[in-house]
């Protein structure tokens, strides 16, 4: 009997040779059955091989059975899985107390934590990219908002794109590249029904992009510019905060509707890329003292639609502008997330009720139109593809960072879309 190296015990039965005190050479191998259940490691399989090798199996009569090499085989994958399982740990960030303005790193809690098993018809999902947006920040408050704030110890909430690991759903087989709300955590438990998921499809786009241009970024642009501002061809479409990840696709579509594009964001660099790169018509600093009037020169004929993501100074200089029958998509109000005394905001309703013609305005929500979700993504990496629309990522690496990276949103440090690699593809 052949003793394992690692484990010491039987790795095979096996029929020895035939000799007289050691001096006798072998005449014949054997090879009956192998012992699987005594091969207990990765290690303790190579060494199976590694036997099998030195005792030389061309020499055998062809007795030994394929069937039960291929158990060797069986063996070697399910014990790399459990060991793979076991060396999945879930590292996720929690919110520990509600920030006071700008987030801070004490407001998280980073954990690791043993992966969970998938259960029947759920997948076990592992979180190649993470979403940073920010509608993130309003759901740390402890206030009334169209979506419930987070709990205290609850993971943060974000999209994600993730690939199936472990299934126990038929549609959703091991390999699948899916989309969905699982928020600052590199595993995830996933079902077919989760709200959001969605496949995604790697040969539409880059699978970053499921979570920027052709994912709900993206679509919050298509949506809320088409049904919402309903732009006509040769108006005029002013967006704000036109350099990032919303901005830069409602630009872009303006232009693909027939439509001039005023753009406006922070910064000489982001206005020649919203212009240079983006293809808008123009695009005016709002840093520059001189902006209401900048702005004003950049839109002769008025504002047919305005594209609201930030409020505050810029909204006040493009109130003047709209012209009868205009049309404004409130898609956010970033100046504000991070006030301390949001009982003194001007909102974009009390803002537009003094004007002589108010604008038709409303708040949306891009979840408005979920049903449209899988085809409007088509859409948008059919113009990726024909280089009708184009992006820009802003990476960065390790979920860890998440916390220091969200807060680039707020001071205008990212370009772009900005996203968290959290892992690689299996």
């Amino acid at each position: 009997m052949i003793v394992c190296p690692i484990t010491q015990g039987p790795v095979a039965a096996i029929a020895l040779p035939r000799h007289e005190v050691g001096e006798e050479r072998a005449r014949r191998l054997l090879f009956c059955t192998y012992r699987l259940e005594a091969c207990a490691s990765i290690e303790a399989l190579t060494a199976v091989e590694i036997i099998l090798k030195q005792l030389d199996l061309d020499q055998t009569d062809g007795l030994h059975d394929p069937y039960e090499h291929n158990l060797i085989e069986i063996n070697r994958s399910e014990r790399k899985r459990e060991l793979s399982m076991a060396e999945r740990i879930n590292k996720r960030i929690t919110l520990k107390s509600r920030p006071h303005g700008m987030p801070e790193d004490e407001n998280y809690d980073i954990q690791q934590v043993a992966v969970e098993n998938p259960g029947d018809n759920e997948m076990l999902l592992k979180t190649l990219w993470l979403s940073l947006d920010p509608y993130m920040r309003g759901r740390m408050n402890d206030a009334k908002s169209y979506a419930k704030p987070l709990d205290i110890g609850e993971v943060i909430t974000a999209g994600v794109v993730s690939q199936v690991v472990e299934s126990n759903a038929a549609d959703y087989p091991v390999g699948t590249i899916v989309t969905g709300m699982y928020g600052w955590q590199s595993y995830a438990i996933g079902k077919p029904d989760d709200y959001r998921l969605f496949k995604v499809d790697p040969d539409l786009a880059p699978i970053s992009t499921a979570v920027g241009v052709t994912g709900m970024p993206g679509q919050t642009a298509y949506f809320g510019l088409l049904r919402v501002g309903k732009p006509v061809a040769g108006e005029t479409v002013v967006v704000s905060a036109a350099s990032g990840a919303v901005g830069g696709v409602v630009g872009q579509i303006a232009k693909i509707e027939g439509c001039r594009a005023v753009g406006i964001a922070g910064g000489k660099k982001k206005c020649d890329y919203v212009v240079d790169e983006l293809g808008f018509d123009v695009c005016v600093d709002y840093k520059d003292p001189d902006f209401p009037q900048l702005l004003a020169a950049a839109c002769p004929d008025g504002i047919d639609v305005y594209f609201e993501n930030v409020g505050g100074d810029v909204l006040t200089a493009v109130a003047p502008l709209l012209n009868k029958g205009s049309r404004v998509p409130v898609c956010g109000f970033i100046s504000a997330y991070n006030s301390t005394d949001p009982q003194n905001i001007e909102t974009p309703e009390q803002v537009f009720a003094k004007l002589e013609h108010p604008p038709e305005s409303r708040f949306f929500i891009v979840t408005e139109w979920i049903d449209e979700f899988e085809a409007s993504a088509k859409t948008l990496g059919t113009w990726i593809q024909e280089g009708k629309l184009k992006y820009r990522e802003t990476l960065v690496e390790g979920i860890e960072n998440a916390p220091s990276a969200f807060r680039m949103l707020f001071t205008g440090d990212n370009f772009g879309k900005l996203m968290v690699k959290v892992g690689d593809p299996e």
